[in-house]
């Protein structure tokens, strides 16, 4: 097996996300749960190098079975994002394209999955950064809000399926089912709203007590029902009156593993799918399946669309979709815009493009024992919309405690599910967690969870959809519960509605007596949560790159109270006619009585305190996304009778009454009550695209990065170009206007007639304000147009006495622009009597196939014995090794052989070998 090496670590790559994929043979790699040494590259055990030409790749093999999951397996080095490996059948060896990951500078090499790590050798690991207490307990119970949407309603339901006829999708081969699952109250008339449900990232086919995620489901097997999953959130909003539809998405996940936005754009494709049905069935029932007729007609200008996890970045693809139309060529669905979006619910959702949709109300569910989406990255579809558009819309964050990420859903719940499922909070009983081991009391049972979940399912709806702004107050901080949820602990804060001017640390703010802190950065000393934090607040989940501009909060830290942190304003702000200013501030998990004293000054100096904030920790561990912000409000009354300028306000100051302790400003609103309507803005939306080129033999091309701008009017987005040869990222604001060349991003290939790898350039984008961002990641690809030197081998010692290594050289028929890896794997001899264990340097062996001499036994039978040889870029050849010992045993002639290994991993038929003959020494 050969491969080429390159110099430095790449940009983040290409994602081909985890799921189960058709996976070519390969060298094996070593097993998980044996002692397995670093390589002949000097990587850390448990990877291997694989593959030769366009088929080399980094590989790392788990101690057990990964199950597919939402969360995106990444392989890292330190901070920096190598790339999103492919999953290979076995569901325990992930693998990486080495045009990816680049293979010196490999260091600190790390396998992570929603901000935790997966490849530590007790499974996946506590993050670091606090310390877990012995028992946790749940939050006070709220007061109990004005209405309870979890009560069932007056209707009763009546349900039904449809399957219709498979579509095809941009770039995914095989099609993609058309089934639902239709719940509907009975006896009603006039049309009624519509509620659309999307499951997220799940195996896709079963049999018996196993799983896999194949697409089309292979003979034997059946497809696992996930969209059945919210027959109960369906029934309750049934029984209230609303018509509701839960589509299957099988056929996108047993596909998206290669799609470079994990999905998303090809989820939102067949979510349209779905209501382009339902408006042709609305002007035309007869043609409904009778599913359909049985149910009330659907008012298509109240439409909620339901997703979970990757089902909810889906969703929110869908409405910006529904918006502002995607490039044509990417899209699964080219008709006419037949409904009206007015909210989406998010629950445990990704969000790898950070884009969410700034226009459309939204409720994100975040559970507090999330084992797969654990660094509760939805957290984004609140903080990542604040300044990009009009601000009317509400965003709310909904934190479950003690919800694990599957039990949202019937299907993947042990005990409800025809298919196997599982708990995702990875468990391990002899350090229980004490916030999500079961049985804690903190930890929700499943029947717990999901009707918890059913609520505010039920709430969004009843906002959103019936326009009862009495069911606000259950998701936008407010601090009030929905008994039906009891005994689950439900805790809100929220952005967007009826909040006016604010201080936004993101913006043009200055802080004296505090940090203004980065939310991702590799400098502890600049990052919010030290080096040490990643993974552990939702606020401060990772992107594409290793640093963000524009993401900040205001770290305070004291150790003595009575210190104030003063926020100022880059302009007055007017909170007049508010009565309350609501913060949201993070403190740490576990604590309990942090005070703050709130200040507001006005542009003429004058000052007011307006009262004190007591804020209290979430239940938390190590494991656990608990770094979560709580809203408190405050009232003005106090800064109207100061006679403050509450047209003119400039500064606001936090001053600690506690003894000690830390907590961040994520940002602070002039609070009114009410939930506006919402008008969406008419924006541009950028697309970014990719373009593959050949490099050519001679000369300096320069292409451009494919970039769409479409819409209305002018916004600003931040534009990171990041270097193929480090990984690091240069970004600048842009302002773009639809058919612009604003985003102007060139790229020099320059041709040879050396093998080398693909040259990956990549360009990710971020919304800042004005716009919406669709394809967020792309660039260009300049792919090696060269064949692969011929690999010769020449015997230099071949035939020594005992204590003298044996030496070969390999050489290439012609050099190449890269360094050259051959790998050569142990195989039996032809003849005779073969080299032992006991023959080679024991720390050699040990070193480099984890093995000890003892017992005696071939090489041949070591399992992992391979040699490895680089050849440097530019040069023609370079000499191997085996290093023998003597000793004082008569001995006869004894041999060894090695085989190169082909592209699939296997020895070559006929191709090189390495043998040698060693003598005994007396």
């Amino acid at each position: 097996m050969h491969f080429a090496r390159r110099i430095g670590v790449t940009a983040a790559a290409v994602l081909a996300l985890a799921g189960a994929v058709p996976a070519a043979a390969r060298a094996a790699g070593p097993p998980g749960d044996a002692p397995v040494a670093a390589d002949g590259n000097g990587l850390p055990p448990g990877w291997r190098i694989t593959g030769e030409g366009a088929e080399r790749g980094l590989e790392w093999r788990a101690a057990a079975e990964v199950p597919m999951g939402d969360a995106r397996v990444e392989f890292r080095s330190g901070d920096r994002l190598l790339g999103v490996p492919a999953p290979q059948r076995d569901g325990r060896t992930f693998r990486l394209p080495l045009e990816q990951a680049r293979t010196t500078a490999l260091t600190d090499l790390q396998v992570t999955a929603g901000g935790r790590r997966l490849d530590a050798a007790d499974g996946p690991t506590a993050r670091q950064g606090l310390r877990a207490p012995a028992a946790a307990a749940p939050p006070p119970a709220l007061p109990a809000a004005r209405i309870d949407p979890g009560r069932p309603g007056a209707y009763r339901t009546v349900s039904g399926e449809y399957a219709l006829p498979p579509v095809r999708l941009p770039g995914f081969a095989a099609p993609v089912e058309m089934r639902a699952v239709v719940v509907a109250p009975k006896g009603v008339r006039g049309p009624r709203p519509l509620a659309l449900f999307l499951h997220g990232r799940h195996s896709t086919c079963y049999r018996g007590g196993e799983v896999t995620g194949d697409w089309p489901c292979p003979a034997g097997t059946k497809p696992i029902p996930s969209h059945r999953g919210y027959l109960r959130d369906q029934q309750l909003l049934a029984s209230q009156g609303y018509v509701t539809v839960s589509i299957a998405a099988n056929g996108i996940n047993g596909q998206d593993w290669a799609a470079e936005d994990g999905g998303a754009q090809a989820r939102s494709s067949l979510v349209r799918q779905h209501l382009a049905r339902w408006a042709d069935w609305a002007a035309r029932p007869a043609t409904a399946p009778a599913a359909v007729r049985n149910a009330p007609a659907a008012d298509l200008s109240k439409v909620l669309l339901v997703g979970h996890s990757r089902g909810g970045e889906g969703v929110n693809r869908a409405a910006m979709d529904s918006l502002y139309p995607p490039p044509a060529a990417q899209d699964g669905y080219r008709g006419r815009v037949r409904w009206h979006i007015r909210g989406t619910v998010l629950i445990g959702p990704t969000i790898f493009g950070q884009n969410p949709v700034a226009d459309v109300p939204s409720v994100t569910l975040l559970p507090g024992c999330d084992g797969d989406v654990s660094d509760l990255q939805g957290e984004v579809y609140v903080d990542g919309t604040r300044g990009v558009s009009r601000g009317r819309a509400l965003h709310s964050a909904v934190y479950v405690v003690g919800a694990n990420h599957n039990f949202f859903n019937s299907e993947w719940t042990p005990g409800q599910a025809q298919a196997p499922a599982d708990d995702d909070f990875w468990d391990d009983p002899d350090e229980r967690d004490p916030v999500c081991s079961k049985g804690t009391r903190t930890r929700l049972t499943a029947d717990q969870q999901h009707r918890a979940g059913a609520t505010y399912i039920a709430t969004a709806a009843r906002l959103f959809l019936a326009g009862d702004d009495r069911a606000r107050e259950l998701l936008d901080g407010t601090g009030r519960r929905a008994p039906s949820a009891d005994p689950a602990r439900v805790l809100t804060h929220a952005v967007g509605a009826a909040r006016g001017a604010g201080f936004l640390p993101d913006g043009g703010v200055s802080v004296t007596g505090a940090r203004l802190c980065s939310a991702v950065d590799p400098d502890p000393r600049v990052a919010c949560l030290g080096g040490d934090g990643h993974g552990i607040s939702p606020h401060f989940a990772q992107w594409e790159t290793p640093r963000e501009q524009g993401r900040r909060a205001v770290a305070l830290t004291w150790s003595a109270p009575g210190s104030p942190a003063r926020v100022r304003a880059a302009r007055p702000l007017s909170l007049a006619g508010a009565p309350e200013l609501a913060l949201r501030v993070i403190v740490p998990p576990g604590t309990s009585g942090t005070r703050l004293d709130v200040a507001l000054g006005d542009a003429h100096g004058k000052r007011a305190v307006l009262g004190q904030a007591r804020l209290d920790g979430l239940p938390g561990s190590d494991r656990t996304a608990s770094y979560w912000a709580r809203e408190v409000r405050v009232p003005l009354a106090a800064a109207v009778r100061a006679g403050l300028d509450l047209r003119r306000v400039a500064t606001l100051e936090l001053t600690p009454r506690s003894a000690s302790g830390r907590a961040w400003l994520m940002d602070a609103w002039a609070w009114r009550p009410g939930t506006p309507a919402v008008r969406e803005a008419a924006l541009p939306r950028v697309d970014i695209g990719r373009l593959t080129v050949d490099e050519g033999d001679s000369g300096v091309r320069t292409y451009r990065v494919p970039v769409r701008v479409s819409g209305h009017g002018s916004g600003q987005v931040r534009v990171y170009v990041l270097d193929p040869a480090t990984g690091e990222a240069r970004d600048r604001l842009v302002t773009v206007r639809p058919g612009g060349r604003d985003i102007d991003v060139p790229v020099r290939v320059t041709g040879d007639r050396l093998f080398g790898y693909d040259v990956t350039h990549d360009v990710v984008v971020k919304a800042v304000h004005g716009v919406v961002v669709g394809a967020h990641r792309g660039g260009v690809t300049a792919r090696n147009d060269d064949p692969m030197p011929r690999i010769t081998v020449t015997p230099v010692a071949d035939r020594v006495t005992e204590g003298q290594p044996l030496t070969w050289r390999v050489g290439l028929s012609e050099p190449a622009a890269v360094g050259i890896q051959v790998t050569f794997a142990v195989a039996p001899v032809t003849g005779g009597p073969e080299l032992s264990t006991k023959d080679v340097d024991p720390a050699w062996l040990e070193e480099n196939t984890g093995e000890r001499p003892d017992p005696e036994r071939p090489l041949s039978n070591v399992e992992y014995l391979a040699l490895w040889v680089d050849v440097p870029a530019g040069a023609t050849s370079a000499e191997v090794s085996l290093p023998t010992v003597k000793d004082t045993v008569a001995e006869p002639a004894e041999s060894v052989r090695f085989r190169m290994l082909g592209e699939d991993g296997e020895p070559q038929s006929g191709g090189p070998e390495l043998t040698g003959t060693v003598l005994n020494a007396s």
